[in-house]
């Protein structure tokens, strides 16, 4: 492959910040995403300058389209599409909201495989893709129904993907984060507990490694896919977890 590159979707903060900065320090050429104006200006000042970052809604296809038209521009072709553009909107069968369904469904989902689609062209042969799903879609986590609805919908997706994928020879494999400490986590609990810090506390004090991951955690996992050392690897789900979810 020629010099690697990488778009990062959701990528000026949390755990696409973190892949952003280790794979730039692996020799990558690097392009981000975020949708929230102060985000995207936050990581424009943190981020070197030579990687690129983008202001775009997941939400929306001309965006979408806009990002791939410069990326294009600026790299040429792609070697890593990193799909981590999300939003949680805890809800319960009690305070369920339609707008905020349709919306966790727009961006988790049909977001997320517009970008693929839309960024397919820019793919190199033996390129790997990486979804953020999380542990949620496979474990039951209270208020989380329909984020985990829309995660697990991606993730069905998968092994398809792969096998449409193989004759380029590129990967499609999933990352999916136990509790971690980002902006997105302290957001969510804000909404389920008064307050997010002990919250988080507890999360930390009853995973069986006795604390909640950080964004590199779950970025060195991302940048294990994106590399050659995972080049036998797809169609797979890796859980990044701490231990979390395994107890019976």
């Amino acid at each position: 492959m020629s010099a690697r590159t990488a778009l990062i979707t959701g990528g000026t903060s949390g755990i696409g910040k973190a892949t952003a900065e280790i794979l730039r320090k692996r020799g990558y050429r690097v392009a981000v995403t975020g949708q929230r104006p102060e985000s995207v200006a936050q990581a424009r000042a943190e981020l070197p300058d030579e990687v690129l970052v983008l202001q775009a809604d997941a939400r929306s296809l001309a965006d979408t389209d806009q990002v791939v038209a410069d990326v294009g521009a600026r790299f040429g072709s792609l070697t890593t599409l990193f799909l981590n553009a999300g939003v949680s909107r805890p809800m319960t069968l009690e305070t369920y909201d339609e707008a905020a369904y349709d919306d966790v469904f727009a961006v988790n989902t049909k977001g997320q495989f517009h970008t693929l689609v839309k960024a397919l062209p820019l793919l190199s042969d033996g390129a790997s893709v990486i979804v953020t799903v999380g542990i949620g879609a496979t474990r039951s986590l209270t208020g989380n129904s329909v984020t985990a609805g829309s995660h697990g919908a991606f993730l069905a997706m998968i092994p398809t993907l792969a096998l449409e994928l193989a004759p380029r020879r590129i990967r499609i494999n999933a990352v999916s984060p136990g509790f971690t400490d980002t902006p997105m986590t302290r957001a969510s609990l804000r909404t389920l507990s008064g307050d997010a810090a002990a919250a988080m506390r507890a999360l930390a004090e009853k995973n069986p490694l006795g604390r909640l991951a950080t964004p590199e955690d779950i970025a060195g996992t991302v940048a294990f896919l994106a590399s050659d050392d995972a080049a036998y690897v797809t169609g797979q789900e890796i859980l990044v977890s701490g231990g979390a979810g395994l107890a019976v």
